[in-house]
């Protein structure tokens, strides 16, 4: 249990500040289904996810533990480069016809996999007995960020200060990936 509330808070402030709840607002705006688009990208990440969560469950077993709090320190600069980057409109996905949740879903599924969400799920599953809690607390903050999005639109997701929330976000956990690094490595 102790994996799913850092999964959930990493993968909620991560998801606030990426460009799947974009795409979401966008393909919910133009379906008019904002349930059925953010359901779609609930499977779609929720997916991508379970990927990560397994590999957390075959190679958790044979990681030190400073080699598990060194990749909770890579996933956190990880996303600390990700936040600082700038942000990139997501495809508008225009010329796709298959309706609304299943461009919702090939759509956010191409977009998100291997995204950082997913790099944390991996660090918080090693780190855990059961590895399938840190898919639930992603999962479930997903879920909220996508059907926030999905139900504000797209013009009222980009007029959040996600710029400056990516800014704060990647400066904090720039600093918190170097301590967990730094600890890691028994540097401090």
């Amino acid at each position: 249990m102790e994996a799913a509330v850092p999964a959930f808070i990493a993968a909620l402030l991560t998801q606030i500040g990426d460009r799947s709840p974009w795409l979401v607002a966008i393909l919910a705006d133009r379906y008019g289904r904002p349930f059925t688009v953010a359901f779609a990208a609930l499977l779609a990440q929720g997916a991508g996810n379970a990927i990560a969560a397994v590999g957390g469950a075959l190679i958790g077993p044979i990681l030190t533990p400073n080699a598990k709090q060194l990749l909770l320190a890579l996933a956190l600069i990880f996303a600390a480069m990700g936040a600082l980057w700038r942000l990139k409109a997501p495809d508008r996905l225009e010329g796709w016809r298959l309706g609304s949740f299943v461009t919702a879903l090939f759509g956010v599924f191409v977009l998100a996999l291997g995204d950082t969400t997913q790099f944390f799920t991996l660090a918080f599953s090693v780190r855990a007995p059961s590895p399938w809690f840190a898919l639930v607390g992603a999962c479930t903050a997903v879920l909220i960020v996508n059907l926030a999005a999905a139900l504000m639109g797209e013009l009222s997701w980009r007029q959040l200060p996600i710029r400056n929330f990516r800014i704060v976000f990647g400066l904090l956990t720039l600093l918190a990936g170097v301590i967990v690094g730094a600890a890691a490595l028994r540097l401090i």
